[in-house]
């Protein structure tokens, strides 16, 4: 089986890349496992091959169609589309978020109509496609009203990802994936960043910054599960999803108070004491207009699964990045 990934460079797109090359199969249309033969890993730059003959690498601008022509053919069976500007980035800069957020998933799309293959496509989408006055629980069917350019673009992708999956052009699926903490590596330009970098910062004996209210509520979800959860989308049977191709995926709703007593629990009171709370209002109003909790019974009953805690999900991380706490 061949499989795409974009965003291949980044990093859910190098984890789920590692764990794909390491499961070897995934299951195809008529859910028998089929052996990964090639998997194209396409981004702006270079990603890790992993030194594994399987592994193919494209550097490219996915919003030039060349690029996906070259990336996509007829054998591709399953695309993983990550690739994405980040909230706070799309919000400071219209033109690029418009353009890879939206251009090139329509682009991306068409190209798989152009192939005539009806491959299956994983699009990760966003909380942000919800906002404005929001009742207490989130469904999967709440009206979309996103309140940035981010969230309207991500709306748009999976409105086309659906008629395109209608006309049977692909067998497409939408994932809304929380708020993904904790991330290693350095802090990036999403609203959301803090989340990760106020438990990822302390752990690693640096101060951080906390821009929003203890308060603020957050719907989150471990690196480690959203692997999990992006390989079991893509193998779903297509008659399971019927006309509803969106789903809302398990998470944790914690707000960011109890993501730092989290933290105290885990790595006691010093560690804590390295974040400092100062206030962004910017920030403050992109996030403080997603969702704190979803509904998520529909993906439940499809098989996916969040964590259980977001202690665990800090413990997780200190195991998988092998830091010592003294």
């Amino acid at each position: 089986m061949k499989v795409l990934i974009t965003g291949g460079a980044g990093f859910l797109g190098q984890r789920l890349a590692r764990e794909l090359l390491a499961r070897g199969s995934l299951k195809d249309a008529q859910g028998a496992p089929q052996a990964l033969t090639e998997l194209v890993l396409l981004d702006v730059v270079q990603a890790n091959d992993f030194g594994d003959s399987r592994v193919r690498t494209e550097v490219g601008d996915i919003a030039e169609r060349s690029v996906l022509e070259r990336a996509i053919d007829g054998q591709t069976a399953a695309i993983f589309h990550l690739a994405a500007i980040v909230s706070g980035q799309a919000e400071a800069d219209f033109d690029l978020g418009m353009r890879i957020n939206l251009d090139a998933s329509r682009l991306l799309l068409d190209v798989c109509r152009q192939r005539g293959h009806r491959p299956r496509v994983l699009f990760t989408s966003s909380v942000a496609v919800y906002g404005g006055e929001l009742p207490e629980v989130v469904k999967n069917d709440t009206a979309l009203n996103p309140q940035s350019s981010y969230g309207a673009q991500k709306a748009i992708a999976e409105l086309l990802l659906n008629d395109y999956s209608r006309r049977g052009f692909v067998d497409g699926r939408v994932l809304r994936l929380p708020t993904i903490s904790v991330r290693p590596g350095k802090p990036n330009a999403a609203a959301s960043s803090f989340a990760s970098g106020i438990i990822r910062e302390p752990l690693n004996g640096e101060e951080a910054v906390c821009p929003v209210n203890g308060s603020t509520r957050l719907w989150l979800l471990s690196p480690r599960k959203a692997i999990e959860c992006l390989i079991a989308g893509l193998e779903l049977d297509a008659a399971a999803l019927a006309n509803q191709r969106v789903l809302n995926l398990p998470g944790i709703s914690v707000s960011v108070d109890e993501m730092v007593a989290a933290l105290r629990e885990v790595a006691g009171d010093e560690v804590v004491k390295r974040i400092v709370w100062q206030a962004d209002p910017r920030v403050e109003k992109i996030v403080g207009s997603w969702p704190g909790r979803w509904d998520t019974s529909r993906a439940e009953q499809l098989g996916l699964r969040g964590d259980q805690s977001f202690a665990d999900v800090i413990r997780g991380y200190i195991a998988d990045e092998g830091i010592s706490l003294r």
